[in-house]
């Protein structure tokens, strides 16, 4: 991956702006560099480190705690099937094995063409609806073997192609505050006054 891009670089300055610590916008910083390229490698890393003034080592362990996050290429699509208990229960067995043979590959794998990478996951928090899927962390629920084939076929088609961004993309929507409307970031070590919210003192205590 290339470092950001120019535009993506003004925009990660503006959000470590938002922040009273730069280092608070590690996580934002990685949603960017994975939108960017649909992964996050070590040359993002260590560029994110520079920006906010960690170590790269400190970004990767920042970034790896979270699922969402990954650092190895992951295709346009990231197919993932939970199977976890109540998944498992209903079918997702089924559903994991007709996506592998319908796309050509195992749990893990990626298709030769970079399109789609299929993941087994954990609790989706949709037990209701089980078996659920998601498609770039978009969800599908009660879903059957049939149902999966015909998603990997939309998928490959690009009839979905409105409804779902490419991997790495949160919201097709930015937030963008004005430097006019902004609150203002404030050092917590320089900000010695009581919270709003904490009484100076209290009528009538005892």
């Amino acid at each position: 991956m290339s470092r950001f891009t120019p535009e993506n670089l003004t925009l990660a300055r503006e959000i470590i702006g938002r922040y009273p610590r730069p280092k608070s916008a590690l996580i934002p910083l990685l949603h960017l560099a994975q939108e960017q390229e649909g992964w996050i490698s070590e040359e993002a890393m260590r560029e994110i480190a520079e920006l906010v003034g960690v170590t790269p080592a400190e970004v990767r362990g920042t970034g790896t705690f979270y699922e969402m996050f990954h650092f190895e290429p992951i295709g346009r699509y990231l197919l993932n099937i939970c199977g976890t208990m109540s998944c498992a229960l209903m079918g997702a067995g089924d559903l994991l094995h007709a996506a592998e043979e319908e796309l050509g590959i195992r749990a893990g794998g990626t298709t030769s063409d970079g399109l789609i990478t299929l993941h087994r996951a954990e609790c989706q928090a949709a037990c209701t609806e089980a078996p659920c899927l998601q498609v770039n962390y978009r969800y599908r629920f009660r879903v059957t073997p049939d149902g999966v084939r015909e998603l990997i076929s939309e998928l490959r088609s690009g009839a979905l192609a409105d409804e779902i961004p490419p991997h790495g993309t949160l919201a097709t929507v930015r937030q963008h505050i004005p430097a006019d409307r902004a609150v203002g970031a404030v050092d917590p070590d320089e900000d010695t006054s009581p919270p709003s919210w904490v009484p100076v003192s209290v009528e009538g205590a005892s």
